[in-house]
């Protein structure tokens, strides 16, 4: 999140709509830590409350205090693939006990306190089941261990990728910042030639990711109005080919074609990191070897 746009969007919504937004809410991306102290300040001149989406980034730091624990509420995710994982689900950090028995009361239907339903405001059913908290006491043991296991990944790679041409790995931008690396990413300069980009977008994307069950279907078109670079595409379908699963950085939300309608505050940063970015495979099952394998993939694809 960019702290200038950022204020340029609530007054600018201020403006139009005469209503100020309800809350802003910063994203750990790939773990990395956002500006807390310029968008902090943002939001208190506001008097917007923040809530911090720390999904992504369990465990990661700024000025050695843990993300989720700067706004009015965190979001921690523990999805399967997160720093730690319940199978599904997350959790919700809140300022005090006051808080938090508000947001269970919400969280477990609503419910009055009468011996039958009687709902005076809106509830939902949010509550994690014993089976899942269970599993995440148990993952607790290990959330550090994982953490340092991803720092670890990521020192690797960039001691194996440091003289690789053409290609730079995400890093702190400074000592205040302290991510978990829960992904490693990369991006690729435009120039960099790799093998099989000229047959990138050739033909539609057969069986790609899709939902719960393995869900998958023909994409309609080869292409999109916003998609990685065809060297990007390349690199991802040749290390696809060895057996080495990456992926595209997050396509920008304005670019989503369910939110071309709603007004956007962007600089065009999301979507040239979109077009030349690739994640790496980073799990806290990723061996040294392993890496080793994926940095030789990718050395074996660009075109000398």
């Amino acid at each position: 999140m960019d702290p200038v746009l950022l204020e340029e969007a609530i007054q600018d919504r201020i403006e139009k709509t005469g209503k100020t937004p309800k809350a802003i809410v910063p994203v750990a991306l790939y773990g990395m830590p956002y500006k807390v102290d310029e968008i902090m300040a943002v939001a208190d001149r506001y008097g917007i409350p923040v809530i911090e989406d720390a999904a992504e980034g369990f465990g990661s730091r700024y000025d050695g205090r843990m993300l989720g624990t700067f706004g009015k509420y965190g979001v921690l995710s523990f999805n399967g693939n997160k720093m730690i994982t319940t199978s599904g689900g997350g959790a919700l950090i809140c300022p005090d006990g006051e808080a938090k028995q508000e947001i269970m009361f919400y969280a477990t239907q609503a419910r009055e306190a009468y011996p039958y339903y009687q709902h005076e405001r809106i509830g939902y059913n949010y509550r994690m089941s014993n089976i899942c908290a269970g599993i995440g006491r148990g993952q607790m043991t290990v959330a550090d261990a994982h953490v340092a296991h991803h720092k670890h990944t990521c020192d690797l790679y960039r001691e194996l990728l440091k003289d690789v041409r053409g290609i730079t790995l995400h890093e702190n931008p400074s000592g205040r910042f302290d991510s978990n690396y829960w992904l490693n990413t990369i991006v690729l300069d435009p120039l960099l030639r790799v093998k099989g980009q000229e047959d990138a977008y050739q033909a539609t994307v057969q069986g790609a990711v899709g939902g719960a069950g393995g869900v998958t279907h023909v994409a309609v078109n080869a292409h999109t109005d916003c998609e990685p670079n065809a060297n990007v595409e390349a690199m991802r379908m040749g290390l696809d080919a060895m057996g080495i699963e990456s992926r595209p950085l997050w396509k920008p939300m304005h670019k989503q074609p369910v939110y071309k309608d709603c007004p956007a505050y962007v600089n065009g940063v999301s979507e040239s990191l979109f077009k030349v970015g690739l994640c790496l495979p980073s799990g806290p099952y990723v061996t040294d070897r392993d890496i080793e394998y994926i940095v030789g993939g990718i050395r074996g694809l660009i075109e000398r």
